[in-house]
């Protein structure tokens, strides 16, 4: 029976391209993929824009710190920002507005000692802005200490103000507690220093704005009131934290008349800019350079450039504080507008983790991309080294023509193949290797009439090699 002969092989042409689509995008898809996974994570950490309106609580309207507030906001309108400033009885309600979460404030001015010891943990400081010096004028007998005051008529100061509160901690250490024989007024100012000079109170309390240039010049020049010194200044600054012992020189409330007579040693608190710790970075930089510009100049009280401070006693440093102290503004908002910077500082955000995702792995994807294509091409050698062992073994007529069938079939299947023309080579090497198992499968194809044509004729003796006949050498075959 005569042989099945292998079917024709199809000729199905190779399809090349300039690059395969589809190589690229499984080759970059991963870069791609981390990349997203970077930008929405800084997304989700980036800092929001920064808002366009503040409010702070100042103080009384008139007060010291109302007027400091108002020069804040027109410095910080220079940069697009509307500061909004409410007004308060002082240092005790301010604070309790910032510690309030439903109260619209955002910024303060704090009295270092006001308040309990346990401080709320959304405050920040962003710095001291000046000192509150205690200013305590009397009159009678020359006072030693402040528990000579027992008994007396003290004005202190209006309830909730910063002078009040500090006076009454003074007072609370030398066993003067309201209720007792004492008699704590809330008295302040113009109105304590005229009880005084008429006699309707025996010391008054001043801190503050009731410590102003007239007020005190008047007080220095009445006769029998005294301006009391504390003698234990630095004694109280180390048993209360938040205060630090200064010294009035001699003269300096008025040098022609040398009003103070001599030096004065007293204890003051500061004032800090206490913010929510929810405040803006570039807010809190425009905050501290209004407060530079405000607060820097020099006065009786500190010399030029002391204020604002980065030394806190009430409340801990912002870390945005901390930084401007340390290094300024950055660089961005050194250069650029206040809303240009801010756009780009949050850009910045987004775009520096997508560089760093996208350069190792855009450097990645040749790599993966050749390798893509290159499996694709080694997966058929399997196939191919497959087959040709079979065909070295001994096989039937029917089982060679299945075996070039089965070749047929992979050389169909490879010409299928979108190829990319920069591996142009590799694929005509495996086609050549495919006609090379074709070649070994036609070498092993039967041809009977010869080989029984050869059996019937003797063998011939070998001729031994002459000088005509070269010998065989290893490859000569």
């Amino acid at each position: 029976m005569k042989p099945a002969s292998p079917r024709p092989p199809r000729r199905i042409l190779a399809r090349f391209v300039a690059v395969s689509w589809r190589d690229l995008a499984l080759s970059i898809g991963p870069t791609v993929l981390l990349a997203a996974a970077a930008v929405w994570l800084a997304i989700k950490l980036i800092q929001p824009a920064p808002p366009s309106t503040l409010v702070i609580s100042a103080g009384p309207p008139g007060s010291t710190y109302w007027n400091a507030a108002q020069k804040y906001k027109a410095i910080l309108a220079k940069n697009g920002i509307t500061l909004d400033v409410e007004a308060s009885e002082g240092s005790a309600q301010n604070l309790a507005r910032l510690s309030d979460p439903n109260a619209p404030v955002d910024v303060g001015f704090v009295q270092s000692g006001i308040g309990s010891k346990e401080r709320d943990e959304q405050l920040v400081s962003l710095g001291s802005i000046g000192y509150v010096p205690l200013a305590i004028m009397y009159r009678g007998a020359v006072v030693a200490r402040l528990s000579d005051f027992k008994g007396k008529r003290l004005a202190l100061g209006p309830q909730g103000s910063g002078a009040r509160e500090l006076s009454l901690a003074l007072l609370k250490m030398n066993g003067i507690v309201p209720g007792g024989p004492t008699e704590l007024l809330p008295i302040a100012g113009e109105d304590a220093a005229t009880a005084l000079l008429d006699g309707k109170i025996d010391a008054a309390f001043l801190s503050g704005d009731s410590t102003q240039i007239p007020v005190m010049s008047k007080l220095f020049r009445a006769p029998g009131v005294h301006v009391y010194s504390f003698t234990q200044a630095e004694a109280y600054a180390r048993r209360f934290p938040y205060l630090t012992a200064i010294t009035l020189p001699m003269g300096v409330y008025d040098l022609g008349r040398n009003l103070p007579a001599s030096d004065i040693h007293t204890v003051a608190p500061t004032i800090e800019l206490v913010a929510r710790d929810t405040l803006h970075p570039a807010l809190s930089d425009l905050l501290i350079e209004a407060a530079r510009e405000v607060h820097g100049h020099a006065t009786i009280l500190q010399h030029a450039g002391e204020f604002p401070s980065a030394i806190t006693r009430g409340f801990p440093l912002s870390d945005d504080a901390a930084r401007y102290y340390k290094s300024g503004k950055s660089f961005l908002y050194r250069r650029l507008p206040f809303w240009v910077a801010s756009l780009v500082d949050r850009l910045l955000v987004v775009v520096v983790p997508l560089i760093v995702v996208l350069i190792p792995g855009l450097r990645l994807v040749p790599s993966l991309y050749g390798w893509r294509v290159r499996s694709r091409i080694y997966r058929w050698y399997g196939a191919l080294i497959a087959l040709e062992r079979r065909a070295l073994g001994e096989h039937t007529a029917d089982e060679r023509v299945h075996l070039l069938e089965e070749l047929d079939d992979i050389e169909e299947a490879v010409n299928r193949m979108k190829m990319p023309l920069a591996y142009a080579g590799q694929f005509y090497v495996l086609r050549e290797h495919i006609g090379f198992v074709r070649e070994r499968l036609s070498a092993h194809e039967p041809d009977a009439p010869a080989r029984m044509s050869d059996a019937s004729q003797p063998p011939a003796a070998a001729a031994p090699p002459t000088a005509e006949t070269p010998r065989a050498t290893p490859g000569s075959a």
